[in-house]
């Protein structure tokens, strides 16, 4: 068995169920230290306070606040300040060129919502050094 080394996660979901339940998931498995927001702003506003190793966004970021940033957008921050931040972008879009784009402008890995999400994330997350 493979022990891995505990990171500090921001998962950022608009859905807030499903920021409980990568929580949950995440600091069961490897003890992780795991903080969830629902908006991209809000992981903005925390980010100098909890240094995230690793930032596991949402794709559609606004469906509970319709003013907020998408997770484009907020990719895009992270990535021009924070560039040493590992992203992992989520969404349902199968489609190749959602992928292709999300890497082009940042994100390390693109993992699909479906069944197997959780494990993939946590695959990944625990491959990173």
């Amino acid at each position: 068995m493979e022990f891995t080394k505990p990171k500090n996660i921001f998962i950022v979901d608009d859905d807030p169920m499903l920021c409980d339940a990568f929580s949950d998931y995440l600091t069961r498995k490897v003890a992780h230290v795991v903080h969830a927001f629902n908006t991209g702003e809000d992981c903005l506003k925390h980010i100098d306070e909890f240094n995230p190793d690793v930032i596991v966004l949402n794709f559609h970021l606004n469906s509970v606040q319709k003013d907020a940033a998408d997770g484009m957008q907020i990719l895009q921050v992270i990535k021009k300040n924070y560039p040493h931040v590992y992203v992992i972008m989520l969404s349902s879009q199968e489609r190749y060129s959602t992928a292709m784009q999300t890497i082009q402008k940042g994100a390390e890995q693109y993992v699909i919502k479906d069944e197997d999400a959780f494990g993939n994330v946590e695959e990944i997350i625990n491959s990173i050094d």
